[in-house]
């Protein structure tokens, strides 16, 4: 009777199991149980097509997080604080929306500064990532204390300048003196490596420095935890964090724990040199999720040496490829741009493979689509680039004048 009973309670969870599937209910035991397989340590086998529910809410979940930056980035030419965050590293995923319903809870810890070239002689500084940690509430459901880096994706016209910086160079404070022929975007590693004198965010300490630290700090302070370090970004963000999750195994930051890089829409980084580099590496696994009508990822083909008058190289990919397809999508308008985070968000839920239909498994709001442009059908109901800050941070004072106050302050800097 007892082996009954239990035969009857093992078939009910996985009645429950299924059921919560089907409904797109959230079961956060699985990710706390297969996060070493969602972060690639068997590189995704039998993860991608057709694409584990699992890893769909895993990736998203990640996506998610450079979006955030994208949706508090102060670009008003009007406001001193223009290149930052307009909320407080306490107060940023609250302001994005990413508390409600959502038990992977993070504290961001620090706000990441990276230096591009307004001129070949003048830089500027802005805002461009964030160090986070899963705080004691939110490793329970990720299974581990998850240390997190996100990279956003251009958004200043001096990143643009940094972008087009095709030619290829060598890599040093990455692979230090001893680079062989590794050569990869000098732009990109621009970005990463610059100081900016002009700007107290960059004035003595690069992206790179920044980040380095922030995850000593968090290792040391979670020494005696399962830690993981997972990067994140989107478009340059993705090049970048390519770089930062190369850099962290290649300098042995990480010591023994597992790093993990989910890219999307990642632009090439560097040529097949830099390729191979990446395949030495141990406890390293970089998943590129690529949509079909974005070609960034097939950019940039090739590159001068930097210095050199005649010598080509060929850019190549690292990683391994997730391939989504959004122009299959019923929800979407024709020709809408692919390279858009939040379509790749929306092809992750649901993309059924290269020769499958689409259709949702994920709940994600089709609204989001919309929130800086105009990517869902019209009947859909949803103004477009709805995402604004309430009138563009103007506040009206008690004595009915208005003035600026799009600024949480934080600590990093005395602003």
């Amino acid at each position: 009777m007892a082996c009954i009973n239990k035969g009857w309670e093992v078939l009910s969870r996985k009645i429950k199991s299924c059921l919560k599937r089907k409904k797109g209910i959230q079961n956060t035991d699985n990710i706390a149980e297969r996060w070493e397989l969602l972060s690639g340590n068997n590189k995704w086998k039998g993860l991608l097509d057709p694409l584990d529910y699992d890893f769909r809410r895993y990736l998203i979940h990640y996506g998610q997080m450079p979006q955030a930056i994208y949706d508090s980035f102060n670009n008003e030419k009007a406001s001193k604080y223009r290149g930052t965050s307009r909320y407080s590293k306490k107060n940023l995923f609250t302001r994005v929306g990413l508390d409600k319903n959502n038990p992977y809870n993070y504290e961001v810890t620090k706000y990441l500064y990276a230096a591009s070239s307004k001129t070949e002689k003048i830089k500027e500084s802005n805002w461009i990532g964030f160090v986070a940690v899963a705080t004691d509430e939110g490793k329970v459901p990720l299974g581990r204390r998850d240390i997190l880096i996100t990279w956003r994706g251009t958004i200043c016209s001096s990143e643009w300048n940094d972008d087009f910086k095709v030619s290829l160079i060598q890599p040093t404070k990455i692979f230090g003196e001893n680079t062989g022929n590794v050569l990869i975007h000098k732009g990109f590693y621009s970005i990463y490596t610059s100081l900016n004198e002009a700007s107290k965010y960059n004035r003595t300490t690069s992206a790179r420095d920044q980040v380095l630290d922030e995850v000593k700090r968090l290792l040391e302070q979670y020494k005696n935890e399962e830690v993981s370090i997972t990067v994140t970004g989107h478009s340059l963000g993705s090049a970048l964090a390519t770089l930062c999750a190369i850099d962290i195994v290649v300098n042995q930051v990480n010591r023994e724990f597992p790093v993990t890089a989910f890219v999307f829409g990642c632009p090439r980084v560097g040529e097949e040199n830099f390729k191979k580099a990446y395949e030495k590496l141990k406890n390293l696994q970089i998943l590129r999720i690529c949509n079909a009508p974005d070609h960034i990822s097939e950019k940039p083909d090739r590159g001068l040496v930097d210095g050199s008058a005649n010598d080509w190289r060929v850019y190549e990919q690292v990683g391994s490829e997730l391939s989504i397809d959004t122009t299959k999508s019923k929800y979407l308008k024709k020709n809408v741009n692919g390279h858009i985070l939040e379509v790749y968000l929306h092809g992750i839920a649901g993309t059924q493979g290269p020769k499958g239909e689409f259709n949702l498994e994920i709940n994600r709001d089709i609204a989001l689509m919309n929130k800086a442009d105009d990517a869902l059908k019209d009947e859909y109901g949803v103004p477009v680039s709805w995402w604004i800050e309430k009138n563009k941070g103007m506040v009206q004072q008690e004595d009915g004048s208005w003035i600026l106050m799009d600024h949480e302050d934080d600590t990093d800097f005395l602003l």
